[in-house]
């Protein structure tokens, strides 16, 4: 399986293409909200001869839906996230015009995504982690075979996701890390929702807030 990164929006939010040999791929909080981002994305889509086959949210703040009705209109496809997001989701418009910013309302979530569940594009398959915290629906995404974990923003480098946005809570937000992503093998990367990619060794070792 291999990444691609898109660093997107004002608020710096890590957009990620997942993809295999097969040309199949995953889209990732879609973040583009406007039409050079957009077409970012499209263009690398198209320049690698890939097809979307996956609209997956890792959660449903602003920043992570912005280019939602995009790639669903774009691509047809359904926006796949956990059911906890959908209040969420709907706030997006009330937290738009608070930051008086652009934005196309996201779809609703067609299909949602639980713990344990498997999603597949192409020859590949994530295992769905719940790690809620930093808002009360989000997930991870999980391959085991290439050792990589898409976090949201449960977890950074050296930081964690905020928990002062309606519906987070750091005592969960510290239980999911420690439960869900600490058990994760030593070596697994972390690419999180804003800044650079981590490990879950040395965020064991280093990162103060679960030290």
């Amino acid at each position: 399986m291999k990444i691609h990164t898109f660093t997107f929006n004002e608020f710096e939010e890590n957009t990620y293409v997942l993809y295999d040999d097969s040309g199949a791929c995953a889209i990732i909080d879609p973040g583009c909200n406007t039409i050079s981002e957009q077409s970012e994305l499209e263009h690398f889509i198209n320049h690698n001869q890939l097809t979307p086959t996956l609209l997956l949210n890792t959660h449903c703040h602003i920043d992570h839906v912005f280019g939602n009705r995009f790639v669903a209109e774009k691509y047809n496809l359904p926006l796949t996230a956990n059911e906890k997001e959908v209040a969420v989701l709907q706030s997006a418009v009330s937290v738009a015009l608070l930051y008086q910013m652009y934005y196309d309302p996201s779809p609703e979530i067609e299909a949602y995504l639980y713990h344990g569940d498997m999603v597949h594009f192409g020859n590949t398959t994530l295992k769905v982690l719940f790690t809620p915290g930093h808002s009360p629906g989000s997930i991870s995404f999980y391959h085991e075979a290439s050792g990589v974990l898409i976090s949201g923003d449960v977890l950074f480098l050296n930081s964690i996701g905020r928990t002062d946005l309606p519906g987070g809570d750091y005592d969960i937000l510290i239980h999911s890390i420690r439960s869900q992503l600490f058990t994760l093998p030593n070596d697994t990367k972390v690419y999180p929702g804003h800044g650079d990619p981590t490990t879950i060794d040395f965020e064991k070792r280093s990162n103060p807030f679960l030290n």
